[in-house]
């Protein structure tokens, strides 16, 4: 998948791909969505490469054992060197807001501006 791929064709990939681990498993929709704890209805929807909630897609690839995959999709982000010494062990928790840079607002100065 391209990262300029439509939703759609991401939404209608991954359910073919679920639909091939289901298949290659031998099960039915049927015995895939007891298992995963969702309807067959929720599960024929994602195959089929409708939205559904995350919370189902998540238990069918733990139906799968797909969960163990999960870094691949979303690595664990890495801090920069600065954002490690700002934090000093800290987790971030909020994105900085964004500084206004005005004459009042500033305190710096070259020094001959007096």
């Amino acid at each position: 998948m391209g990262q300029n791929s439509s939703d759609e064709a991401v939404l209608k990939e991954l359910g073919n791909r679920l639909s091939r681990y289901r298949l290659n498993r031998d099960l039915t929709q049927e015995a895939l969505a007891e298992e995963a704890g969702i309807s067959k209805r929720t599960l024929i929807r994602l195959e089929d490469g409708e939205p559904v909630q995350a919370t189902n897609l998540i238990r069918v690839l733990r139906a799968h054992g797909l969960l163990q995959n999960f870094d691949a999709l979303v690595p664990e982000p890495a801090l920069s060197p600065i954002q490690q010494a700002k934090l000093q062990g800290k987790a971030r928790k909020r994105a900085s807001s964004p500084q206004e840079d005005t004459e009042e607002n500033s305190s710096w100065s070259w020094g001959d501006d007096a």
